[in-house]
């Protein structure tokens, strides 16, 4: 359920007013090379009240496609896979990565409250480093004859599938 903060709130405030709400987990992007795509997950992310969007490498976020919802988020950038995987030492890494994935998005029955989730490029997935220090590595089940689909899509089915057990889990806002 969507909250309807004041409309003379400023950033700051509204993000007070939301960090009781706040969840563990987090999203990562890799070298994406869209900066719509950027957006669209800061987006998506907000929509679920994650801790932290972590944008590794120095591309930036195109801010309209994350409809003003970057003001309200905690945006940490890191230079690199080795840099990321220092910063999140400690939390499960849950790569997606339909190629090379361990088991399916649909076989999931929880997620672990401070799992980072960790999506590539449409161009390019995660590079074999990345997957090979990934805790798990999971695949969003496709039916049709188009085996990919756009990353803020898939962030978004991802982060569907964690909202849907976290939230039965009891967690209300």
């Amino acid at each position: 359920m969507p909250l309807d903060p004041p409309l003379d709130a400023s950033p700051d405030e509204v993000r007070a007013a939301l960090a009781p709400l706040r969840a563990r987990a987090a999203i990562a992007v890799v070298a994406l090379g869209n900066a719509f795509s950027i957006g669209a997950i800061i987006r998506v992310a907000h929509s679920y009240l994650l801790g932290e969007i972590i944008l590794v490498g120095g591309e930036r976020h195109y801010d309209k496609a994350s409809m003003g919802m970057h003001r309200f988020e905690t945006i940490t950038r890191v230079d690199g896979e080795h840099a990321f995987f220092a910063h999140v030492a400690g939390r499960p890494v849950w790569a997606f990565e339909r190629e090379r994935a361990r088991r399916s998005l649909d076989d999931v029955r929880e997620f672990p409250d401070d799992v980072v989730l960790l999506f590539g490029s449409e161009r390019f997935g995660l590079s074999e480093a990345a997957l090979a220090r990934a805790d798990d590595v999971l695949a969003i089940p496709l039916h049709g004859v188009n085996n990919s689909l756009p990353v803020a899509v898939a962030a978004g089915i991802a982060l569907s599938a964690w909202g849907r057990r976290r939230y039965r889990a009891g967690v209300t806002l």
